[in-house]
């Protein structure tokens, strides 16, 4: 049996925190001071923190690699099942005709390129999220945009920030579905967290949007639209996390604006309507919408996707489908004991094979493939293609979680939320900044939240915060940060052929992603208190 150890450098409660730290410095510092590829710095992090787990924290070798294994694992399921199976429903529809109907559709609505700033990056962007996310909604919305006639540095800028108020649920939640895992707290309560918090971002973004777009002018002309769109995509997330199914919740929340958008234009319209390059121009629509019927069926992935994880909702299915799926064992290799003498918690593997995200995203691929009567050879060559885009994310995404457990079971992140907890309330201040740093440097939310989850979450205890409150912070935070990532800065700049601009994006974008940090900041501060303490489930 192995027994974690809060201090186990010379008794010192600082020093065990430095070092503790080590592995997470080495790999920002590999990231943003050496632009080593994220894969290479991921490993070269886990094998530090192995190293330090035998050494520093004298956890016996076959458990420190024990644990790193589960990390692995857990990567690749739930975590890559669910990124796999959603990215190949998106490369369904792209080597069909529908994507280009979907698209020529959104097109069809308005000249406007402030109203199409909101459909495609906001609110068509949202929808990619939920499905595909890690870089393809902000290269697929900026190409977009770059075709409609926006100037190719804008079109980046828009669909960068846009990208921020879908991410904490996106890819079918695969963040807070691993934060709850490194975390060991309910899905439900994390996601209800993140369902009081987002939603306030959202609002925001679509007005952002427009004025970077044209201004004071956009501002004053189309903010109608831009609020009502913020407004439903708020609702809509905090209801879906709430109280129907928080893997929906991207998805619902964009096709839900898409229609309120729609439906708002036809009754209203901005008093001029501005163009190619800022020209404000009077004219009718530039491409012409496609038939209902090719509508329908450009959409219908999408549909397929709710349908189904709305059907394992009925209680009769969601119960068979557990009772029958579900897998739970002591993952072999490890004895572990947390330093209040209880068991690890993430010591034990809980596999819900079939109402597991990734399976119904695969069977709603199916169903696609059939309504769409591709090929069996066609579907086979996109899921290899899939796998072959995916392939250093696999490997990045599995070495950052083999890093977490190994933190997370070797006590180091114990160490470090200890000492973090040693700043008393103001630990609250420091939350979402943690989450927005993990973010910016890392790229994605689900890699952050499963860094400092479990800091966040040894943090709170000590100091008396509510532990779902602090790890809700570090993703719902976090996401702000995402639009400073190097990762999304390249895509961005390489889908509007603007190669070497991440600079000038990033300087642009910088204010805008503190602006909101600081909101949202403010926001998680009230939810300590008792002003928005009801809050907190």
């Amino acid at each position: 049996m192995f027994e974690q150890e809060i201090a186990p450098l010379f008794g010192s409660l600082a020093l065990s925190a430095i070092a503790a730290a080590l592995p997470l410095l080495l790999l920002f510092v590999l990231l943003g001071a050496f632009k080593v590829r994220a894969p290479f710095a991921a490993f070269a992090a886990l094998a530090l923190s192995i190293v330090l787990a035998v050494v520093a924290w004298r956890m016996p070798p076959v458990q420190a690699l024990s644990a790193a294994a589960e990390g692995v694992f857990y990567g690749l399921f739930p975590i890559l099942w669910i990124l796999a199976n959603a990215l190949w429903i998106y490369r369904l529809t792209v080597v069909t005709p529908w994507f280009e109907v979907f698209s020529r559709t959104i097109r069809s609505v308005s000249d406007d390129l402030r109203i199409l700033s909101i459909l495609i990056a906001f609110c068509f962007g949202a929808l990619l999220e939920s499905l595909a996310g890690f870089g393809a909604p902000v290269a697929i919305s900026a190409a977009m945009l770059l075709a409609a006639g926006m100037a190719p540095l804008k079109a980046a800028l828009v669909s960068l920030l846009a990208n921020t108020a879908p991410v904490a649920f996106g890819a079918l939640a695969a963040p807070v579905i691993a934060l709850a895992g490194v975390t060991g707290l309910p899905l439900a309560d994390i996601a209800a967290m993140t369902g009081r918090q987002t939603p306030f971002i959202a609002v925001l973004v679509p007005l952002i949007l427009v004025f970077l777009v044209d201004g004071r002018r956009g501002l004053r002309q189309t903010w109608p639209v831009a609020l009502a769109a913020g407004l439903v995509f708020g609702a809509a997330q905090f209801v879906t996390a709430n109280f129907f199914a928080v893997e929906l919740t991207d998805v619902v929340a964009a096709v839900l604006t898409i229609v309120a958008v729609l439906l708002m234009l036809r009754v209203w319209q901005p008093a001029e309507l501005v163009g190619m390059n800022g020209a404000v121009e009077v004219g009718a629509v530039a491409v012409e919408r496609p038939p209902a019927r090719e509508v329908l069926m450009a959409v219908a992935p999408y549909a397929v996707v709710i349908a189904v994880f709305s059907i394992v909702q009925i209680p009769v299915i969601a119960q068979w489908l557990t009772v029958v799926g579900t897998v739970t064992f002591a993952w072999p290799g490890l004895d572990v004991v947390t330093a209040a003498g209880e068991p690890a918690s993430a010591q034990t593997m809980h596999l819900d094979t079939l109402r597991a995200t990734g399976t119904l995203l695969l069977l709603s691929g199916l169903i696609t493939v059939a309504l769409y009567r591709l090929a069996s050879r066609t579907a086979l060559r996109a899921y290899g293609a899939t796998l072959h885009q995916l392939r250093w994310t696999i490997v990045t995404v599995t070495a950052v979680l083999g890093l977490s457990f190994v933190m997370n079971l070797s006590g180091q992140a114990t160490s470090i939320g200890v000492a973090l907890a040693s700043a008393g309330g103001f630990f609250v201040v420091l939350s979402p900044i943690i989450g927005w740093i993990g973010v910016a440097l890392t790229g994605s939310d689900t890699s952050s939240n499963v860094l400092f989850g479990p800091v966040q979450v040894a943090a709170a205890g000590q100091v008396g915060l509510p532990p779902v409150l602090m790890a809700a912070a570090n993703s719902s935070a976090g996401v702000l940060g995402k639009m400073l990532s190097v990762q999304n800065l390249a895509v961005a700049a390489a889908a509007v052929g603007q190669p070497g601009s991440e600079g000038a994006l990033l300087r642009k974008l910088l204010p805008w992603s503190l602006g909101l940090l600081a909101l949202i900041t403010v926001l998680i501060v009230l939810q300590s208190t008792p002003v928005l303490g009801w809050m907190v489930p």
